[in-house]
Parts: structure tokens; C-alpha cells; sequence
């Protein structure tokens, strides 16, 4: 069994910011796999489901990012999961815009969500860290990750949803370069290997007409041709 966490923000008011892109990744896996109805437990929201041969429980601490960790260690506890078990989806400020990457165990460089979980299980469990880049610098990094994602974001943010999704089956099989390469398909799909060049300007040639289906032979030069009939009359000319 699997416990996936995606961070974020309860409430309308954060619901399309940066920081919740934890969020709109377990709500897309939800979506796209069949996972039962979202419900109240552990001081969140919490949806069962299978992804492969896996059970799945997603979770998103309604705590507030700041403390995180109390739900999530509620869910741990009670599921008898370790550490390991637990993989949890959020914003990295230190990856460009779309970029995805696996991690399991380590720091929580500063991240107040993963700082919060840090105090409660401890640091080996694993995370996808989802790129939304970061505002150039450390005093606008509050207002940045709290404001919405703009419109010209909307591409690359649906892409990246997506190939989280297609790659969860793997990634709750403990099958980290799967996932990987799922999201990579989706958001720099390969280029086709057909030309892209247009084919050379061929002006249309008037098509050749069709011989006659009965053609009569040319005389030789010198041939009389007349009929016996046109000879005869020709004398009494």
C-alpha cells in the first residue's frame, strides 16, 4: 500500500495558486483512475483507489501547508505505513516551470509543508517535486508561490498533470524512471521523424490526349489514291 500527499491550501481562495500544485496533482490522479469520492479523514481530504496492482490512498492535508505533517502522520499511523510508503507531490521553487523530478529521503530546503511532515514521520519518505520556478528573489518567493498560475502557464501546467498521471501506476510501484519518462512524454513529447519540409512546387502538366481509337495510314508520296469510280469519271472530264 501506497499513501500519496499532495500539498496545498484548503479553500477557494488558494485553490489555483502555485503553492497548490500538490493538490491539482493527486486530483488529477483521482480523476483519471476511478478513485472513490473524496471524503474528511485525517484533517484533509482523503480518495482510495488502486493504480496497477497498488492500493492508493491520496490525501491532501486541509492543515494549511504549515502543518501538514499532522495529517499526514495521522494517515501513517493509522494505515501502519513507513516512511518509505509515503510519497508526497509539491512546488519546487528550484526547478524550471514543468520540470519534474523523483526524490526519496533528504532535506526539505526550506519548504514549509515538507518542513512540517519532516517533524512528524521523519525524512525518508519520497517526493515528486514539480516545477513552478522561481520569482528571482527570496522576498517576492511568498508572494509568488501564494498568486495564481497565469494563463500562458496553462499549457505547460496541463501537460505536466498529466503525464504525473499517466506515470502514477509506476511510480506507486516504487518505478521512479517510469514515472519519468511518462511525464517527459507528455511534456516534451518526441518530434515525428517525418520531414517537415514542403514537397518541391510541381507545376500540373496538361495531360497528353488520347490517340483516336482508329488512325488511317498516310499515303506514300506519288500514290494515286483516287477510287476506280473517281478515275473513270475523271476521263470525261
Amino acid at each position: 500500500m501506497r499513501l500519496f500527499v499532495g500539498l496545498g491550501n484548503p479553500g477557494a481562495k488558494y485553490e489555483g495558486n502555485r503553492h497548490n500544485i500538490g493538490f491539482m496533482a493527486v486530483d488529477r490522479i483521482a480523476a483519471d483512475h476511478g478513485f472513490s469520492p473524496w471524503r474528511s479523514k485525517f484533517q484533509g481530504q482523503l480518495a482510495e483507489g488502486r493504480l496497477g496492482g497498488e492500493k492508493v490512498v491520496l490525501l491532501k492535508p486541509e492543515t494549511y501547508m504549515n502543518l501538514s505533517g499532522n495529517a499526514v502522520q495521522a494517515a501513517v499511523q493509522f494505515y501502519k505505513l513507513a516512511p518509505e510508503e509515503v510519497t508526497v507531490f509539491h512546488d519546487e521553487l528550484d526547478l524550471a516551470p514543468g520540470k519534474c523530478r523523483v526524490k526519496q529521503g533528504g532535506g526539505h530546503a526550506g519548504h514549509n509543508g515538507l518542513r512540517s511532515i519532516h517533524a512528524h514521520i521523519g525524512d525518508a519518505y519520497g517526493r515528486v517535486r514539480l516545477g513552478i520556478g522561481h520569482p528571482g528573489h527570496k522576498d517576492r518567493v511568498s508572494a509568488y508561490v501564494l498568486s495564481d498560475f497565469a494563463k500562458a502557464d496553462q499549457d505547460w501546467l496541463d501537460a505536466l498533470l498529466r503525464g504525473v498521471s499517466d506515470g502514477s501506476p509506476d511510480l506507486a510501484r516504487g518505478d521512479g524512471a517510469r514515472f519519468l519518462n511518462a511525464v517527459a512524454l507528455r511534456v516534451a513529447p518526441p518530434r515525428s521523424s517525418a520531414t517537415s519540409g514542403r514537397p518541391a512546387d510541381r507545376r500540373a502538366e496538361p495531360p497528353s490526349p488520347e490517340p483516336p481509337a482508329f488512325e488511317p495510314p498516310s499515303p506514300e508520296p506519288g500514290e494515286d489514291t483516287r477510287s476506280p469510280l473517281q478515275r473513270l469519271a475523271d476521263r470525261f472530264r
